[in-house]
């Protein structure tokens, strides 16, 4: 997807969460005393949380503008939080972790899985250093405490020569008996057929039922491949057997995941030059208007303490 896609899915998830925000504030007010109503009421607001964040998840992942991920990291944490919120005040009604949203998946038209809540991929990738750093010190403690598998060598049995050529010897004597048992067999199943032609001469000399003996042969097979066929998609439908192509990765999946790694690179590379641009346009400020803003401050406060003794002097005065 292009940056532009991502910047409208970004447009759409901040109008939903904002329209979700003003339905939320409303019936939030409504009091309620039906507790069916209220739990729909607040599994309604979690499908549609749930929804969001995986929008916006997605969006933070992928998109490049080192600002903007600022703002919908903000964002994003927030949306977490209140998916915290609604489940622990449904646990809280309905005294019990796990609850049924079939109704309501149905009336929006979602299925069970867009209900799961992802583990946001910037929690590994943030990690990612010290994640690695533990994997080292474990590896360096288990080498250590000498608990790591050693490579395991197998030892090559080396045998006489005599031995070696016995073992070849009754390889390829095996190999030409069943050359010559596969020889014989193709003798006597000529010698059948042979035998079924002598006896079956005048009725094979028909043509017709010759060639309705080649149409029931062949429609048999014809029947049994597709219903071969029929079988493997009907497992495949009831997911009791992966698809054909479920082990090949395709090219539009390694495409995406090339351009998932460029725009990885791309973040990195831009917020390192927003951390670097920070610190030069604060120096750039400071060198250009620092002088300005220093005369400035010093301006005010010199009328601040003028303020003051004439504050001071009036109130002298009256005393």
């Amino acid at each position: 997807m292009s940056n532009l896609m991502y910047n409208n899915m970004w447009h759409q998830t901040q109008e939903a969460l904002n329209s979700l925000l003003d339905k939320e504030s409303q019936k939030m007010t409504e009091p309620q005393k039906n507790k069916v109503l209220v739990f729909q009421m607040l599994a309604t607001f979690y499908i549609k949380y749930v929804q969001i964040f995986r929008n916006m998840e997605n969006v933070y992942d992928q998109i490049v503008h080192p600002q903007k991920r600022m703002l919908i990291r903000k964002i994003l944490d927030g949306v977490m939080g209140r998916i915290l919120e609604l489940k622990n005040e449904m646990v809280e009604l309905e005294m019990t972790e796990f609850h049924y949203f079939d109704d309501i998946l149905q009336d929006m038209k979602l299925s069970p899985q867009q209900l799961d809540v992802p583990i946001p991929r910037y929690f590994l990738k943030e990690r990612l250093e010290v994640i690695k750093g533990r994997e080292k010190t474990l590896a360096r403690i288990l080498d250590e405490c000498g608990l790591n598998l050693p490579d395991v060598k197998y030892a090559v049995k080396s045998i006489a020569l005599e031995e070696a050529v016995k073992m070849i010897q009754i390889a390829e004597r095996a190999r030409q008996g069943r050359l010559r048992a596969m020889f014989m067999k193709q003798i006597f199943l000529q010698e059948c057929r042979a035998r079924e032609m002598k006896l079956l001469g005048h009725k094979l000399s028909d043509t017709t039922l010759a060639a309705l003996q080649i149409q029931k042969v062949w429609r048999g097979f014809y029947q049994c491949k597709k219903t071969v066929k029929e079988r493997e998609e009907e497992m495949v439908f009831l997911g009791m057997k992966p698809p054909p192509l479920f082990n090949e990765v395709s090219d539009a999946i390694v495409q995406s995941e090339q351009v998932s790694n460029l725009r990885d690179e791309l973040q990195l590379k831009h917020e390192q030059k927003y951390q670097e641009a920070l610190v030069s346009i604060k120096e750039d400020l400071r060198l250009l208007e620092g002088a300005d803003i220093k005369e400035h401050l010093q301006d005010q406060i010199r009328q601040w303490f003028i303020e003051c003794r004439l504050g001071r002097r009036s109130r002298c005065r009256i005393g």
